[in-house]
């Protein structure tokens, strides 16, 4: 316990960072995502903006990429990351990472979520005299609402087991904290208050995402 005492400064800078690389990754791997399973919706068979050769790229490209176990999937996104942000190791190489995998992993749950919003409305939209991007803004996106939240808020757990893995590549967090102070120090305490932090900030996000979700449902 003792040795938890003196880590704290420590165990609250680790804490910081995980938030600094979850935000960052959900906010990019976020409007990545959207893009990605806007664009599967969009161009499958029978949608406003059919384009089965852009369809087949999108999902080969997601079918690919989302199999890949994520420790293996950071080595091999290595000299990606070193070519777009400059460095293979450290917190901005992580965030590239993990905002590249949440992306096709996210895009899938959008263009899931899409699919619940009833064919009629659009169809109505489009009797109308809608055009895309109308719909898209006025109709598409607003309908499925509720739904996007809820699988924003899933990936958000997702982002947070990943950032685990950050000190592999010499980034920080918690995960990074519970490995270096505790596990390699034999020093089950010391991991145990990584977790149950982790655990808290994970609850505290599935709270407001199912709060915000019921808001929404509710409109």
């Amino acid at each position: 316990m003792d040795s938890l005492i003196d880590l704290l400064p420590e165990l609250w800078i680790a804490a910081g960072e995980t938030l600094y690389i979850v935000g960052l990754t959900l906010f990019f791997g976020g409007i990545g995502g959207l893009l990605v399973g806007l664009g599967l919706y969009l161009t499958r068979a029978g949608s406003i903006l059919e384009n089965r050769g852009v369809f087949v790229v999108l999902n080969l490209l997601v079918n690919i990429v989302r199999p890949i176990p994520f420790i293996i999937f950071l080595a091999a996104a290595q000299p990606l990351a070193r070519t777009v942000v400059g460095t293979g190791i450290g917190n901005a190489a992580i965030i590239f990472t993990i905002s590249l995998a949440a992306s096709f992993a996210m895009g899938r749950i959008v263009e899931q979520n899409l699919l619940t919003v009833t064919p009629g409305v659009i169809e109505a939209a489009r009797s109308v005299g809608a055009g895309p991007i109308r719909i898209i803004f006025t109709v598409l996106l607003p309908e499925a609402l509720g739904p996007l939240i809820l699988g924003y808020t899933f990936i958000f757990v997702a982002l947070v087991d990943m950032s685990a893995v950050a000190g592999y590549v010499g980034g920080g967090g918690l995960g990074n904290f519970a490995l270096l102070y505790g596990y390699r120090q034999f020093n089950p305490v010391v991991t145990w208050a990584a977790v149950l932090l982790i655990i808290v900030l994970v609850q505290l996000v599935q709270f407001l995402g199912n709060w915000l979700a019921r808001k929404a449902f509710r409109r």
